[in-house]
Order: structure tokens, then C-alpha cells, then sequence
């Protein structure tokens, strides 16, 4: 790869995980819409289902558009763990300012109300989880929001390098060799 074609993955790599910043953080915006309402629930599962396959049509597009419809399944790895990457620091600080500015406890209120209603503590006690979900409960509130940020964007980074392998192979492009007609 040439020193162009590098900053030209590069800055589609950064553009393409802008874009699937904005699938992610409405994800994260409709999760916590969905707590009460189960249409905004279903939006961010669907939200979140749908952002690997969104980072493979920004593959297709860099491939047909910037590299002429040719790209290796190395070239474009790279450019998917890219995309999630950059996409990771943006989310990562939606998720700090979330924290830190926005939530004020609600999450953790609601994962509360969940888990203490009737239905929630017969189901703890039936499967024997009360006290390990109590604890898990204790050590989310000590969290600070540096941490939930950093959390997100390791597992942001993590599922780039892991999506990144399927999506290469599927979108990856050899040249078509031409054949001389006098052979």
C-alpha cells in the first residue's frame, strides 16, 4: 500500500466510522428510551443488528467507489477495524457525556425496578442469581463514567476485529485478469 492510498483509506476509515457512530449512539439513545417503551426497544436491536452490515456496504462502497472495484481481504480488514475503531471513539464519548452529564442514576434505577419487581425476584431466585445479580448491581453503581466510555470502546475495537474477518472476506475483489486472444 503507498503512502496516498494509505491517507485515502484512512480518511474513508474515519468518515465510515462517523456515520456508524450515529447507528451506534442511537442505539445507545433508543436503549434507553426502550427501558419504557418497547418500540424503541425493538429500534435499538434492530440499530444494533443493523451496524455490521452497514460497515460492509461502506466497505462496498470505498471498494467500487475509491479502489475501482478491486480490494484484498487484507486492505480491507484493515479498513473495517478502522471504521469500528473511530466509531468506538465517538461512541465512547457519547457514553462519557452520557454518564456524566445525562444519566444521574437512571440506568441503574431502572435495572433496579426491573430486578426487584415480582416477576424479576421470582426469576433471581428460581435460576439462584439474586446475590450475584445484586453484586453485579453494586459494582455498576461504583463505576465511574471514564469507565463505562473505555468499556464501550474496548468492546467497540474487539467487535471490529472480529466482524472485520467476515466482512473482508465477503466484500474483498480480486482484478479480473484479461485473456489475450492470441494465445
Amino acid at each position: 500500500m503507498t503512502p496516498e492510498e494509505y491517507v485515502q483509506l484512512k480518511a474513508f476509515a474515519r468518515q465510515d466510522g462517523a456515520l456508524l457512530s450515529l447507528f451506534d449512539i442511537g442505539g445507545l439513545f433508543c436503549y434507553v428510551q426502550g427501558l419504557t417503551n418497547p418500540v424503541m426497544a425493538m429500534l435499538a436491536l434492530l440499530l444494533i443488528v443493523a451496524s455490521p452490515f452497514f460497515a460492509a456496504n461502506r466497505l462496498r462502497h470505498f471498494r467500487d467507489d475509491a479502489r475501482e472495484g478491486i480490494i484484498s481481504f487484507k486492505r480491507g480488514y484493515f479498513y473495517t477495524v478502522l471504521v469500528f475503531f473511530y466509531a468506538g471513539l465517538l461512541l465512547a464519548a457519547a457514553f462519557y457525556v452520557y454518564f456524566a452529564f445525562i444519566d444521574n442514576g437512571y440506568l441503574l434505577g431502572k435495572f433496579g425496578e426491573m430486578l426487584h419487581s415480582d416477576e424479576g425476584s421470582r426469576a433471581l431466585k428460581l435460576y439462584g442469581l439474586k446475590e450475584q445479580v445484586e453484586q453485579a448491581l453494586r459494582e455498576l453503581a461504583l463505576m465511574r463514567p471514564i469507565d463505562y466510555a473505555l468499556n464501550m470502546l474496548t468492546m467497540q475495537i474487539t467487535t471490529g476485529f472480529l466482524l472485520g474477518l467476515p466482512i473482508a472476506g465477503l466484500m474483498q475483489r480480486k482484478a479480473v485478469k484479461s485473456q489475450n486472444s492470441k494465445s
